[in-house]
């Protein structure tokens, strides 16, 4: 009978690294992940702001490229984070169910409060900043605008709306009505034009900074991790896990650019927008360097990996989805009046690209 039963595994086998062959395709990953995330990051931002481009990128491609980046943001925080933390750190990976971790892991759903904490500590975080930034200003002789969003015509603004004494103490804002050459137009989504126009352009630069910040943290920690799984991955999942990661890191990268692209800086402040592109393009490519380097002794299956890898996941994970239903989905749709007023084309153009970028990067948690 106890010749019959299976031993138990070995726990060396199971989590211990694995050997990781095709070094140089590895290598070149790193190149070809960096390209796309660049392309990717760069592109809204290149659109945005040089002169050239701005002229002959059509508005509807921008928005098509805001929207879709918005949605990716938000499967990205449910199905590329969050769910993966719930297999890392979750009851399948204890050692009891023959993985790697601690069984105390399996008594509490730790992803999901992890997750919890960390939208909450983003919020808190935001607001306590935001009043602080705004304090600053006014001890500086700066006129913050009030945390608002586009009323009247949804024509792109470049800096704030005019605020008379009469409307300032009443709390509403007018805004010109006139049109210029390449605006968006109410009466259809087909005549966007050229315009690039953002909700949270009309928001002051502590808000504007604090929300991109916190996108860009989010995404950061979530790319480092996939490039060390990435360059530790055994051989025999590389080649899929490694195409769908381009598709990811491209359509995250949209995703972040398009907010970067509409910080509304000074002069002396316009290379944060590329900054912040080139921080995220590089994470990924680092952290497949640090993995091919540890090859050897890394497996992102040990316990420890397994565990430190689910806590930044979950940490991510509340970050990603508090910027998506708050800044993203809540700022731009439901409290910028814009979409109350505008044609049903328009607002269905809009919801489509966000459910086509959503769609899709849920789709590529298939596979990765």
């Amino acid at each position: 009978m106890a010749d019959s039963l299976d031993p138990m595994p070995d726990l060396e086998d199971v989590c211990g690294p694995e050997p990781v062959g095709k070094l140089g395709l590895r290598i070149g990953a790193i190149f070809v992940i960096l390209a796309t995330s660049v392309a990717g990051t760069m592109f809204p931002i290149l659109a945005k702001r040089v002169s050239v481009l701005r002229r002959h990128v059509p508005g509807f491609v921008f928005e098509f490229a805001k929207f879709f980046g918005s949605g990716v943001i938000l499967a990205t925080g449910f199905i590329h984070l969050l769910e993966p933390a719930t297999d890392e750190i979750g009851e399948g990976s204890t050692i009891s169910a023959g993985g790697c971790i601690n069984d105390a892991w399996g008594e509490y759903p730790y992803a999901f409060a992890l997750c919890l904490i960390s939208l909450f500590f983003t919020f808190v975080t935001q607001i306590v900043f935001f009043r602080l930034g705004t304090a600053r200003l006014a001890k500086l002789g700066g006129q913050p605008v009030p945390h608002m969003h586009v009323v009247g015509h949804p024509g792109h603004v470049d800096g704030p709306a005019p605020v008379d004494d009469a409307a300032a103490t009443s709390g509403s804002v007018s805004v010109d009505n006139s049109l210029e050459k390449g605006q968006y137009s109410n009466d259809s989504a087909s005549s966007l034009g050229d315009a690039f126009h953002d909700a949270s352009e009309q928001n002051p630069v502590v808000a504007q900074m604090m929300g991109v910040a916190t996108l860009e943290f989010g995404v950061m920690l979530h790319s480092v991790i996939i490039g060390l799984t990435l360059a530790t991955t055994s051989d025999d999942e590389f080649n899929i896990l490694f195409v769908v990661i381009i598709f990811h890191q491209m359509f995250e990268g949209l995703g972040l650019g398009t907010r970067l692209s509409f910080l509304q800086l000074d002069a002396k402040f316009n290379w944060i927008p590329w900054l912040g592109a080139s921080a995220y393009s590089l994470c990924t490519p680092i952290g497949m360097a640090i993995g091919l380097g540890v090859r050897e002794g890394l497996s992102m299956s040990s316990g420890s990996a397994s565990v430190a890898s689910g806590v930044l996941d979950a940490i991510s994970a509340g970050i990603l989805l508090y910027t998506a239903t708050v800044e993203l989905i809540a700022h731009e749709f439901i409290f910028n009046k814009m979409y109350h007023t505008c044609s049903w084309a328009r607002l269905v153009f809009s919801l489509v690209c966000f459910a086509l970028g959503a769609g899709i990067m849920a789709l590529l948690g298939k596979w990765a």
